[in-house]
């Protein structure tokens, strides 16, 4: 039995510590109401987490909902708690707040532990931060580390989570937080790390995801397999103890092999220099902080297929090109060791970069019948056959096609190469040099349906579609000769195709203009110079009708005038212009004679799903409203009309305006039709249509070469030229270097389109007339033919004496046809 004295010592300190605690515990409440009145004004509203406002970046889409591209610093793509797999829910509890449907915002016991930890160390330690408190954290506050942010964090988490359901706090956190590699959130971890959906994901793959927000950099399974490995296991370990999955799921998931790897967005079409013109559009209309960060979803006119098949069939002709004028060498050559295959040959692949279709190979050996090859897209070794290899020789100039005798003369053991696959087998290849553009438009609307501005963007961001201006040759003919129709001029007019000297300030002393054949035809037939791009006819014509009456007349198909050379030149198309200016033009022939804008924004809808802005393009109709307003002949071709003027005419269907006669668009397409049947296109029979029109186009020392073509329902323009103005090289002509483009591409964007014949509209009369002197004859005459002729315009008959056509704007006499 203790000694009384003892007894009293006992109950006295019992006594002083209780006080002593009752004293600590109303310093420390006093302190919280001290602490929550000083810093609860300075707390910002947690009703802003309702309307929270992402950033998403900027996703743009083809007509039929493919992505072309996402801009934007942060990739995010942000998911409703209903599309939140249970399993990654689970994980995310299992590894971050195990008690987060318990406590309310703040686990008491974590922050005791963690005050514990302070108290043995002096040092912070783990523990005490839920969900709800990351959310405050990331939402509201700083990422430093003081108490009293801890204390605002504490404070935010109480509010959000009575102001809050935990289903909206965990879509908020799981939509918000950073989980390595520019992912923000799962959706875009998910997309980054196994190019997938969460719903998509299996056991393992969710629970590697949801091991990454405690340290996305250390735990990053791209980064460091071992520990990600090890995070991995410790997160499906917790889930198994807090019942969320059974033993064998568990033993399963442990066995999976970490299978993540970098993924870029999911681009299914390349469509890169029409995202860039999007791009340009979207930020100039919004600004660039929102155009990034608010989630804008663009769905341009672009279609998928004819996208692709555009794509293929430009590179297709470049590399055509290339294979026509001789291999200018490796990519480089390394010294190899003994050993046949290096160990290191991926490695070695890994410095040269990825170009276009092209694959990065190491040549291991040559002989007489190919080369022993290692590649990036093959795990063995493979041969590259003599049939691939046999078009190569040495740049002998652009004038001189190659010629290889013997696989030796290029390749060596170490060279660096690059190969393409095509239908008929691998290929040697390499970047060309030459470049390309093509566009493809519907000539209804506008609608640009495919787009390519060159060879690779990656290499080269200009845009040859809308940015380069280069001379279009003959195939600006068509708008020549539709000016003479318009002046009186029938497809029967004779015009003499006869050496002409001509004293012009303008171009030289002396001009001496010819035919690209060099020889002469003499009298000529007007649809017979067109069909066989007859310069000295051509210029002839415009003599006739005049530069200055001519230049008013080409405003009509969208040309600027001021663009337009003011000499006899520009009946061979000296004039600047974009492929899309050219493009424009001939939409004209083929819808009937509407001049439309071409456009390539259909709407615009933000995160929400609300339209911004949708496109009503004004259309090639005659019975539809007439325009409000006649648009300019250079209007940007960016969004049909301004966002107000769309939403202004709704869905109203207004007519572009009528810029030539339904007769002059008629006889003009039956022109170039016979550019295709019998003239400098004929190749193009081999698409076995008879809905086509087109023409060649070729410019001096055959710099630039186009085909320009269309249907009822696609019009298409190809050039190939180098950037840097120079020769292509011998017979490098439009029919030769872009026709199989334009051929290749409409071969598969017209496929399954029932052919459209031409419609003949009412005011032409089709007679027989003398093909050779373009008078109308009889049936009896052995050089008779059909033409087709407007009313008031059908030429004397041989009997009569040679005069003009009757009626029209201008009637040029016969006797000056001649000269």
């Amino acid at each position: 039995m203790l000694p009384l004295t003892m007894k009293r010592l006992l109950r006295i300190s019992a006594y002083l510590l209780v006080s002593l605690s009752l004293l600590i515990l109303l310093l420390g409440c006093f302190a919280a109401g001290v602490g929550y009145l000083a810093l609860a004004p300075s707390l910002p509203s947690v009703k802003t987490l309702k309307d929270v406002d992402f950033q998403v970046p900027l996703r743009i889409f083809t007509a039929d909902g493919t992505l072309i591209a996402a801009y934007g610093a942060k990739k995010r793509l942000p998911l409703h708690y209903d599309d939140l797999p249970e399993d990654l829910i689970n994980a995310v509890i299992a590894a971050e707040d195990q008690r987060f449907f318990e406590h309310p915002g703040v686990d008491y016991q974590g922050i005791l532990r963690a005050v514990w930890y302070l108290v043995r160390t002096g040092e912070k330690g783990p523990g005490g931060s839920t969900i709800t408190m990351q959310v405050a954290r990331n939402f509201f506050l700083t990422r430093e580390r003081s108490f009293i942010r801890k204390a605002k964090e504490i404070l935010l988490a109480l509010r959000i989570d009575r102001d809050l359901s935990k289903q909206e706090i965990l879509e908020l956190y799981l939509n918000k937080i950073y989980l390595g590699h520019h992912a923000y959130g799962v959706g875009a971890a998910a997309e980054i790390y196994y190019g997938k959906s969460p719903s998509d994901l299996t056991l393992a793959q969710l629970a590697m995801i949801a091991g990454l927000p405690k340290a996305p950099s250390a735990f990053n399974p791209i980064t460091d397999e071992n520990r990600a490995l090890i995070r991995r296991s410790y997160v499906l370990g917790r889930m198994r103890a807090m019942g969320f999955i059974d033993a064998a799921r568990y033993r399963q998931a442990m066995a999976a092999p970490i299978t993540a790897k970098l993924h870029g967005a999911d681009y299914e079409v390349e469509a890169h220099y029409l995202a860039e013109m999007v791009r340009a559009v979207v930020t100039e209309r919004f600004g660039e902080e929102a155009a990034y960060s608010k989630g804008y979803r663009v769905y341009t006119t672009v279609q998928s297929k004819p996208q692709q098949i555009a794509l293929r069939a430009l590179r297709k002709a470049l590399y055509q090109y290339n294979e026509r004028h001789g291999y200018r060498g490796p990519v480089d050559r390394i010294a190899l060791g003994k050993a046949w295959v290096p160990p290191n040959w991926r490695e070695l692949l890994a410095g040269y970069p990825e170009v276009a279709d092209l694959h990065n190979a190491l040549v291991l050996g040559v002989d007489k019948s190919g080369v022993k090859l290692v590649s990036e897209d093959r795990a063995e070794p493979w041969r590259l056959s003599w049939d691939g290899i046999r078009w190569a020789a040495r740049d002998r100039g652009a004038n001189q096609n190659g010629h290889l005798a013997v696989t030796t003369e290029v390749l060596e053991r170490g060279d660096i190469i690059r190969v393409r696959v095509t239908d008929a087998g691998p290929r040697l290849a390499e970047v060309p040099e030459v470049q390309g553009a093509l566009l493809s438009i519907a000539p209804s609307d506008g609608r640009i349906i495919a787009l390519v501005g060159g060879y690779d963007f990656g290499l080269s961001k200009f845009n040859r579609v809308t940015q380069a201006q280069r001379q279009p040759g003959s195939s600006f003919k068509p708008f020549i000769y539709s000016a003479a129709l318009h002046a009186g001029f029938t497809p029967a007019t004779l015009i003499n195709d006869a050496p002409v000297v001509f004293k012009d300030s303008t171009l030289e002393d002396t001009w001496r203009p010819q035919n690209y054949s060099g020889r002469f035809f003499g009298p000529t037939r007007l649809r017979e110079a067109l069909v066989h791009s007859r310069n000295l006819v051509s210029i002839r014509i415009l003599q006739q009708v005049g530069i200055a009456p001519t230049i008013k007349y080409l405003q009509r198909f969208g040309f600027t005038p001021e663009e337009l050379p003011r000499n006899l030149s520009l009946a061979l198309g000296s004039a600047n212009v974009t492929a899309l200016e050219l493009a424009r033009g001939y939409a004209v022939f083929a819808n009937g004679g509407f001049r439309i804008q071409p456009y390539f924004i259909q709407r615009i809808v933000d995160d929400n799903g609300q339209v911004l802005f949708e496109a009503h393009p004004a259309v090639a109709c005659s019975d539809c409203i007439e325009p409000q307003s006649r648009p300019t002949a250079n209007a940007a071709p960016g969004v049909a009309l301004p966002i107000a003027a769309a939403a202004a005419h709704g869905a109203r269907k207004h007519s572009a305006p009528r810029v030539i006669s339904a007769e002059n668009a008629y006889l003009l397409t039956t022109m170039l039709q016979d550019v295709i049947r019998r003239g400098t296109g004929r190749k193009a029979l081999a698409l076995d249509r008879s809905d086509l029109a087109g023409k060649t186009g070729t410019t001096n020392d055959q710099r630039d070469a186009w085909f320009s073509g269309f249907n009822p329902t696609l019009v298409t323009t190809a050039w190939i030229g180098f950037d840097r103005l120079r020769p292509l090289g011998y017979n490098e002509t439009g029919a030769k270097a872009a026709l199989p483009m334009w051929m290749a591409y409409m071969e598969g964007a017209l496929q399954g389109v029932p052919e459209q014949p031409l419609v003949q509209p009412s005011g032409l009369v089709t007679v027989r007339i003398d093909s050779r002197t373009g008078l109308v004859t009889t049936s009896g005459n052995p050089d008779a033919m059909f033409e087709t002729f407007r009313a008031g315009r059908i030429p004397a008959r041989e009997s009569q004496t040679i005069g003009g056509a009757t009626g029209g704007d201008r009637t040029p006499p016969s006797t000056q046809s001649l000269f």
